[in-house]
């Protein structure tokens, strides 16, 4: 079995392009490879294959990046051929040579609609992907739900428990600093095992600077009497606009302050023209769940993010955003 990335031949991209879509994981369309292709998001040597002795490509793996990355940040399709006996040791031995290749281990985003578990078939698709993932490394597992915010609902108003505010840099890292603090985000606990709260607070400002968004649109939530409540980060990925990060300090949880914070950042895209607002949280990150669904977003997926243990996981995340991340 020959293991490769893909050349930058036109035949052989259109060989990634045209590569069957075999089962029911959801795959990119051959028009859409060519325009992540185009905008530079896919990469010849993002692209890999696994072919037999006869040349036939048995499997395909599609990894993403953001146009100037330096290298990829998520593998967003696996696909192996159906004729395939045993999938697991094709795609764990193209992801282990991709890997080797990159020098690290990018997550696996895996989009599934919502009843997945109910059908037998996808339980199945999803098994021997997660084994395979497993077995090249990315051991560990979050399910994330994914949001979207359109027009068709209302705009929220303010409700006027809040004053919103631009901030120092420094005054954004103590706001970081302090809603990690009982987070319920598990990317949040997991790095914490590993560095302190403001390491962490450190990377994740570096993070959101490194975003399509704009660091002027970040703003810090206080309470009429001037005691910061929490943080709202609008941000942005190369597709669309989205809620990026936002949370409530510990001292303040519990008063349905998240209500407004994510009302704010809403308020600011829409009012910016946005026609969609992306948006992550853990599916046992309840509360934060429930406060999208009480503004009016959308479940349009599940996300089963698999990736590498928390002290060596890539730190690029891989839609742009860390999602919703504090506990409310």
């Amino acid at each position: 079995m020959l293991f490769r990335a893909a050349t930058a031949d036109p035949a052989d991209l259109n060989r990634a392009a045209a590569f069957p879509a075999d089962g029911p994981v959801p795959a990119l369309t051959a028009e859409r490879i060519r325009e992540e292709l185009a905008s530079n998001q896919f990469r010849p040597e993002w692209i890999w294959f696994a072919e037999d002795e006869s040349g036939e490509i048995l499997a395909r793996a599609l990894w993403w990046g953001r146009a100037d990355s330096a290298r990829p940040i998520a593998l967003d399709c696996l696909q192996v051929r159906s004729s395939v006996v045993d999938p697991v040791a094709i795609a764990s031995g193209l992801l282990a040579a991709a890997h080797a290749a990159f020098g690290a281990l990018p997550a696996y985003n895996i989009s599934l609609p919502r009843d997945w578990r109910s059908s037998p078939v996808l339980v199945d698709a999803v098994a021997w992907r997660r084994e395979a993932a497993c077995r090249s490394g990315l051991s560990s597992e979050i399910e994330r739900l994914r949001y979207e915010w359109t027009p068709a609902a209302e705009v929220p108003v303010p409700a006027g428990k809040l004053i919103f505010r631009e901030g120092t840099d420094e005054e954004f890292l103590d706001a970081f600093i302090r809603v990690s603090a009982g987070s319920l985000d598990l990317h949040t606990q997991n790095e914490l095992r590993s560095m302190d709260a403001e390491q962490l607070a450190r990377e994740d400002i570096e993070f959101y600077l490194d975003c399509p968004g704009e660091r002027s649109w970040w703003r810090l939530a206080e309470l009429p009497d001037g005691t910061l409540a929490g943080l709202a980060i609008p941000s942005a990925t190369p597709y669309h606009r989205n809620v990026g990060y936002l949370g409530v300090v510990a001292e303040q949880r519990g008063q349905g302050l998240i209500d407004e914070i994510l009302a704010e950042i809403t308020r600011f895209h829409a009012s910016e023209g946005a026609d969609r607002i992306t948006a992550t949280t853990d599916t046992v990150n309840v509360p934060m769940a429930a406060a999208f669904d009480r503004a009016g977003y959308e479940i349009t997926e599940i996300r089963l993010v698999l990736e590498s243990p928390p002290q060596w996981a890539n730190k690029l995340v891989p839609d742009g955003q860390r999602g919703a991340t504090a506990a409310v």
